[in-house]
């Protein structure tokens, strides 16, 4: 198990957000921090600590030079999402980023379109192409959400959908939405499904307080999932854990 770091942008600016409050309506979005500090400089800094596949997110419009700098500065270190479409997925993958990271594009109305995705495929490689399948829990059951994940899809995070959707990727990237940008504890459930069911490498984000919640995470995982993790970092404003415990934790890893 690794941890995975992140950058996420809005407005030009690396912020900490809580996930379900992307609602684009006035005054709805709640912000942890707002860094005074370039994308690039965490760039540099996961670049120095050998800290790849990582994620730099791109929360609406006005995020593409902050993305491209984090990318320029560490190069193939870095996956690119947030918007990504045939369009523009060859561009960030020449900006530096070692993958592209696609959820809405795949998705419409609710549904699948398979062509999209093998679009998607076909012109990057399954190789380059990360799945975003961040979810969120109605009943008993997490859907798959889009649109900055405010609305539900009809697809449920199962053994056939993963196994479906394994196909088409390398890796999948799902955030517990209702938990993310909290800190007020991990989707346990949702771990323990994902440990049993993903077919490929998946990382999972959302709810980490400590570095307690990663031993959880690699517990409850069966050391077969990867974490980001955000809000509660020193770097981003957090007191719950420090980043140089985190670095350090993957360099346990890597010993093991």
């Amino acid at each position: 198990m690794k941890f995975r770091p992140c950058i996420d942008l809005h407005n030009g600016k690396v912020k900490q957000i809580v996930g379900s409050t992307l609602t684009g309506s006035p005054g709805s979005l709640k912000t942890n921090f707002t860094s005074d500090l370039s994308s690039s400089h965490y760039a540099q800094m996961y670049r120095r600590d050998s800290l790849y596949g990582g994620h730099v997110i791109m929360l609406g419009p006005g995020n593409e030079d902050a993305a491209r700098e984090a990318f320029q500065a560490f190069p193939q270190g870095l996956h690119a999402g947030g918007g990504i479409t045939p369009e523009n997925a060859g561009y960030w993958l020449d900006q530096g980023a070692a993958a592209v990271i696609v959820t809405s594009y795949v998705f419409k109305e609710g549904m699948i379109y398979e062509e999209r995705l093998k679009e998607m495929g076909s012109l990057v490689g399954r190789d380059k192409l990360v799945l975003d399948l961040s979810c969120r829990k109605r009943g008993d059951a997490y859907y798959v959400v889009t649109d900055r994940w405010q609305k539900f899809t009809s697809t449920i995070i199962s053994p056939e959908t993963l196994e479906y959707f394994s196909k088409f990727c390398f890796e999948f990237l799902i955030h517990a939405a209702d938990v993310e940008g909290k800190c007020q504890g991990i989707a346990a459930d949702l771990i323990e499904n994902l440990a049993e069911w993903a077919p490929v490498p998946t990382t999972y984000a959302g709810g980490v307080r400590d570095l307690n919640d990663l031993l959880r995470i690699k517990e409850l995982g069966k050391n077969r999932l990867d974490a980001t993790v955000g809000s509660s970092l020193d770097i981003f404003g957090g007191s719950g854990m420090k980043y140089t415990d985190a670095v350090a934790f993957n360099q346990q890893e890597e010993v093991c």
